[in-house]
This record gives C-alpha cells, structure tokens and sequence, in this order.
C-alpha cells in the first residue's frame, strides 16, 4: 500500500507541474490577446463561450459546475494580468449579491460593496465601478421593482446575468439557542423562511434589517440575537450554523444582472432583455407580443410595472432567448417598434452558463 500511495502523489505531482505550465503558456496568450485587443478586454460573451465549451467536454469525474467554477478562477486570474476590474454590487460584504459576484467574475476584482442599487447604478454610470451586479428577480419573491425602475432610464446596458441558488441558515455567537430572544434578517429572507420559522421558532419575535450580511453582523454583536444569512456571512462574522437550508422552497433562487457600459456580442446562448409600453385599447397587449410569435422568439418573462407618467400606466419588460442581433431576434424588435409607445432595449448578453 505505502508503495501504491508513494506512486499516486509522485503522477500528482507531475500532473500539478503540468498543469502550472500550462496555466502560465494560457496566461502568455491571454497577455498577447490583450495587447492585440481595441476596447475593453473583458468581454461576458467569449467567457461564457469558453466555460461552456469546457463544461460541455468535461467527461468527469468532476462535475460541470466544479469545472465551471475552476476555469472561472482561470480567465479571473488572466484577466486581471491586462485589465484589473473594480466591481460594485449591493453590499454589505457576505451578501448573497458578494456570491453572485464572485461567481461571474471570479476572485481576483476589487469588489466594492454599496448601499444601496441606486449606488451601484451610478457607479457604473460614473466609471467609479468597470461593472455592478444588482438582484432583479426571486423565483420565491417576484421581482425586483428598483432594479426594473433604474433599468428604464440608466444609460448603462445588461452584459450578464448570474443565477445564485440561495441556501438560507440558521447563525448566532452560540452553538444553541439559549438566551436567544429574537430573529434577524432582511425581509425577504424572512418570508423564505415563514413556514420553517413558524414550525421551529414560533415564539422568537422576527425584526427585519437592511440586508441578511448586516443581520449577521448584529448577531455576532449581541448573543441574544440569530441571523438568517447565507454562508459568506457567517464566516465573515465568525458564527455558527444552527440550521442549514431552512428556506420553504428548496429551489429558492436569485438571478442578479451584470451592469456595464458597453454591449456585448452573441455567444451563442443569449437573452434579450427590452422595456415597452403598451397603448391602453382591447387587445393591445396581444398586438404587443404578435411579432415575437411570428419570428418564432421565446419570451422567458414578462413583468409589469407603473410607468409613472400616468394612472394605470404600465411598462412591461420583457425577456426573449436570443441575441438583438440574430435576425429572427432583429425582426421581432422592429415590429414591436411599430406597435410600442417606446421600446428600450436593455441588454443582449449570455445566459448564465452555470
């Protein structure tokens, strides 16, 4: 057995040499890329069109996603050698907005953690941030109506898209519940958790706060107190989980938006997001959707908001499969623009890949 195991880590050892030169000769090329390259370096759709080549050739036994997350780190650590990103997102640290963002982009950004979405707009907007991620939809919750509102008038576009499968738990200072005489979170989490809640806490009284990360971070100042949050913020505050997964749905997942200034190009598996307005007559709304049935354009969501210029006045965003540019995509576009008070294209950009 002793000989075996020597034998394993010697070939490990050797693979891992490998694997280091190889990583390197990438990074040369991707150094020679960014001196051939006009514009931004950074582009979402050829990311997404490597991880999901290299997702799609994975035989095991490593799963796609582990594969994914691999070669994320990869075109981070390459990126960063050409075009170092600041990325703003809806703070505090450890929220599941800080996941998101890691997640598309990898480790090696400066991530600056904001307020508020209104603040990661603006620094996108600014040039403060290269990129922001905000949240714009729960499968639980609904939308997200600031993020759909700032969508309408900011002059920035949607470049990506994450999707964040959010595991909710129990955290406090102690490893019990002894002395514990409230429950902490953002609102939202709280009503992901209301049946778990009623069934394991019913007697704790529930008190929301501006975000799950700053519910951990009073926990860990105040031994009465529990969080719920996700695992980024317990290790940042040093708690412990209680109970792990007690969100109601097991499915319960967040999709956030990457911000930017520039488009980006078709990879091959891309949305369409646009804002329109519907004239206010039977069947209009009908009329609205008629040219993406025609050219055969799957709608993904439809979601209505008030316009604010007028009572019972509605913008309705709308996501497609597809890219603008992709002609059947194109054609649906300008016959909606016939039919719309306005239309606004808010971004093409790539599917989340994992």
């Amino acid at each position: 057995m002793g000989d075996e195991l020597g034998k394993l880590r010697v070939e490990i050892d050797r693979i891992d040499e490998e694997i280091l030169a190889r990583l390197n000769a990438r990074a040369r090329l991707a150094h020679r890329i960014g001196e051939v390259k006009h514009g931004a370096i950074y582009r979402p759709e050829r990311e997404a069109q490597v991880l999901q080549r290299v997702m799609d050739l994975n035989g095991g036994p490593l799963d796609g996603s582990a594969v994914g997350r691999v070669f994320r780190e990869i075109m981070s650590a390459c990126l960063a050698l050409e075009q170092p990103l600041t990325i703003a997102y809806l703070g505090p640290a450890g929220t599941f907005s800080e996941t998101a963002a890691r997640k598309h982009f990898g480790d090696a950004p400066t991530f600056s953690p904001l307020a508020t979405i209104d603040e990661v707009f603006r620094a996108v907007e600014a040039g403060n941030a290269d990129y922001g991620v905000v949240p714009v939809e729960n499968s639980t919750e609904g939308a997200i109506g600031r993020t759909l509102d700032l969508l309408l008038g900011a002059p920035i576009r949607i470049c990506g898209e994450v999707v964040v499968r959010v595991h909710q738990n129990l955290m406090g200072r102690s490893t019990g519940l002894d002395g514990v005489t409230r429950v902490l979170s953002h609102a939202q989490s709280l009503a992901q958790c209301h049946e778990w809640l009623n069934r394991n806490l019913p007697a704790l009284p529930r008190e929301a706060t501006t975000s799950n990360a700053h519910a951990a971070q009073l926990a860990a100042e105040d031994p009465s107190a529990v969080a719920i949050a996700g695992e980024a913020a317990a290790r940042l505050y040093g708690l412990h989980i209680l109970s792990a997964n007690i969100e109601d749905d097991p499915n319960n997942t967040t999709r956030f938006l990457v911000l930017g200034r520039h488009e980006a190009g078709p990879s091959g598996r891309d949305k369409t997001s646009l804002a329109c307005s519907a004239q206010n007559r039977p069947g209009a709304m009908h009329a609205l959707l008629e040219p993406l049935a025609r050219q055969g354009v799957s709608m993904t969501k439809l979601e209505s908001r008030p316009s604010r210029m007028g009572l019972w006045e509605y913008v309705f965003y709308i996501d497609v499969e597809g890219h603008q540019s992709e002609p059947g995509v194109a054609e649906a576009l300008e016959g909606l623009r016939s039919r719309a008070g306005f239309v606004k294209v808010l971004g093409s950009y790539p599917a989340a890949v994992f």
